[in-house]
């Protein structure tokens, strides 16, 4: 397959294109970037011989391929994804996709119409404590309430300057950058949804910036469980930089009438606590260079299984339309001190 990557500045280009590097389904690759000094000889981009074509003509770019990989500036996002369907070729966006969620269910429902495969790159929902959550739920019995936390480093080791943190490009903080990963897990593994949302956000870094960088939420679900999620760049003691080993700390759990299932970080342990008894399972992940290590190779893979015909995609732009209402209820809670629903 020829793919084309969209966006060379992205904080995640250079490992997607590390991903089609690894995958033996892509043959042949094509670069493009609005803007001509990216598609230059970029040093922060991984070397790969798949590299077919570079190009600033975006026409060209996705003449080329077969699939296109989405990855740039949120405000800009919308638009290019118009471009790649109106092309007719799949698409893969990064999160969130669009700055709207309507702007992500239009987008959907014209990928629908078109017969194309869209997806939003949820790499998480392929990471084996993920999907072992999902297949046991139902054994926890009627759910009581979900918790799920995800802390990454504080906004000075993340460079306070990016777009990532300017509300007109990035469209918001931590929620759509990198909670919306958990938020998008705790329906995803549980089949319920979040339908209301209590949330108070608040900006604390002390750098010059106009996005959130921590939230408290509270969840009532479809079925009638509650929850939480807690998000923020709160890490002062897990080295600088943007990507480093200790830069994270998650956590996501569900209770049941008949017990509980922990995930207790992003390292791939899962504990299961029913009846029988209690039960801790590792899985083993491959080494890898790709985007989300081996989960989001994975990922990938089920993208491109979908695009021939196998499988349903690992999620949808309807998925990404979703987790968009739950961030703008919980702004909209944020500002009125009440609970909004989704």
């Amino acid at each position: 397959m020829h793919a084309a990557l969209l966006g060379l500045s992205h904080p995640h280009s250079g490992a997607l294109l590390s991903t089609l590097e690894n995958l033996r389904e892509v043959r042949r690759v094509t670069l493009w970037d609005a803007h001509p000094s990216a598609t230059r000889k970029n040093s922060a981009l991984p070397r790969s011989p798949k590299v077919a074509l570079v190009t600033a003509e975006l026409d060209a770019a996705l003449a080329a391929c077969d699939f296109a990989i989405l990855c740039v500036r949120h405000d800009e996002s919308a638009a290019l994804a118009r471009r790649v369907l109106a092309a007719g070729k799949h698409l893969l966006a990064e999160k969130p996709v669009a700055l709207a969620s309507a702007e992500i269910a239009a987008l959907h429902r014209s990928a629908t119409r078109a017969g194309l495969v869209a997806s939003v790159l949820y790499a998480r929902r392929a990471h084996p404590c993920a999907e072992a959550m999902r297949r046991r739920a139902a054994e926890l019995g009627p759910l009581l309430s979900l918790e799920a936390r995800f802390l990454a480093t504080q906004v000075r080791f993340r460079d306070p300057r990016s777009w990532l943190f300017r509300r007109g490009e990035a469209g918001g903080g931590i929620l759509l950058w990198l909670g919306c990963h958990y938020l998008d897990l705790l329906q995803h593994i549980s089949g319920d949804e979040i339908v209301g949302v209590a949330a108070r956000l608040a900006t604390r870094s002390g750098e010059a910036i106009d996005v959130e960088d921590t939230a408290a939420l509270a969840l009532e679900f479809r079925s009638g469980a509650v929850g939480t999620f807690h998000a923020g760049y709160a890490l002062a003691f897990s080295g600088g930089g943007y990507l480093n080993a200790g830069g994270y700390d998650a956590y996501l759990a569900l209770y049941g009438r008949a017990g509980r299932m922990v995930w207790p970080s992003l390292e791939p342990r899962l504990q299961v606590e029913l009846p029988s008894g209690v039960r801790r399972k590792s899985f083993r992940l491959r080494d890898t260079t790709s985007y989300a290590g081996d989960c989001g190779e994975r990922f990938v893979r089920q993208f491109l299984a979908a695009v021939r015909g196998s499988g349903a995609p690992p999620a949808t732009l309807a998925d990404a339309a979703r987790t968009a209402r739950i961030v703008e209820a919980a702004t909209d809670s944020a500002k009125s001190g009440r609970l909004a629903r989704v």
